[in-house]
């Protein structure tokens, strides 16, 4: 659960994370829109999605709800109303972007597994349906926790804080929706991308050693095999990001139900458990962030793109000067 202060040294990381995180996001919100990294129109939506949940993930789960109570620990922002608000947006947001990733990776397990199927599946308009419905269905499922959560304590009459009620360890009700709530993320995705991508790579290797055979051509020296290994480049880099990330995560949920113990919610820092939950958040927000280094590695013309964006300000500079 998202507990309503952090130790400094956390603050530092989450610092960075947005320090690094939402430039990184708006630029690849700015290149991917454009539409001129040889991406077709249905990828690019879905990326240009995940990109935009990112970046609402590192503005609410870092800089509203992390950081800004640290410097700000008594504004508005820290009183129970606004916190359980909060705690709603960036568990929508987590949701959205994971979601958003398995939607990707379906849709192009569709497109190199598929052929009859990618003409009607894989288009703009199936990927804006699919896209508006991950954002619905992560704002009603995460609604239910603005009842989860109490003030840790009540100052003149105004409530601070979120701390977890304790009937949600004990009612039924509470107990399925935190197992369907870890069921849905990370859970089923995890294990979706993980399927998906193994039998993706089954059909590529497929594939290849019946192209091999047919065309004759050695290892290497067909241009058709080596631009089909450049496309599902992204796929699997965004793909191994997130299994990597959201691992510690499910070894946390496991350790919480097995040990019969809480989340953390209260001020103690030095709490294992705490180092612990703070920990798996900071790689959950991670994932967020380090999409747009995967483009920058794996696909070329999203370099060019970004490079012409990131010098333009310079070389607009350069030309005043001369006039």
């Amino acid at each position: 659960m998202h507990e309503a202060v952090i130790a400094p040294f956390f603050v530092i990381c989450y610092s960075i994370l947005a320090a690094v995180g939402g430039p990184a996001n708006l630029l690849a919100i700015i290149i991917l829109s454009h539409g001129r990294c040889g991406l077709s129109r249905c990828i690019t939506y879905y990326l240009v999605a995940i990109a935009v949940s990112d970046f609402l993930v590192i503005t609410n789960a870092v800089i509203l709800n992390r950081i800004s109570r640290f410097y700000f620990r008594q504004s508005v922002l820290s009183t129970t109303p606004v916190c359980t608000l909060s705690v709603i947006l960036v568990y929508a947001t987590l949701d959205c972007s994971v979601w958003l990733t398995v939607a990707f990776t379906i849709d192009r397990f569709v497109a190199i597994c598929y052929q009859r199927l990618k003409t009607r599946y894989c288009t703009k308009k199936t990927a804006s349906l699919v896209i508006g419905m991950i954002c619905v269905l992560s704002c009603i499922k995460n609604a239910p926790f603005y009842l989860a959560f109490q003030p840790l304590f009540i100052l003149d009459g105004i409530p601070w804080f979120c701390n977890v009620k304790a009937n949600f360890y004990t009612w039924p009700v509470w107990q399925f929706h935190d197992w369907l709530f870890r069921v849905l993320n990370p859970f089923l995705p995890f294990f979706l991308i993980l399927l998906l991508n193994v039998l993706t790579i089954r059909h590529i290797l497929a594939a290849n050693r019946a192209r091999r055979r047919l065309c004759g051509a050695a290892k290497g020296q067909d241009p058709e095999m080596a631009n089909r290994q450049r496309s599902i480049a992204l796929l699997f880099a965004i793909s191994l990001s997130f299994l990597l990330m959201w691992s510690p995560l499910l070894v946390h949920f496991i350790y919480v139900r097995i040990k019969d113990e809480s989340y953390f919610s209260g001020l103690d820092f030095s709490d294992p458990l705490y180092t612990f939950e703070e920990t798996t958040n900071t790689l959950q927000i991670l994932s967020s962030c380090n999409n747009v280094f995967i483009y920058m590695v794996s696909q070329n013309l999203f370099r060019k793109q970004m490079k012409k964006i990131l010098i333009y300000p310079f070389v607009t500079l350069a030309r005043s000067f001369k006039r």
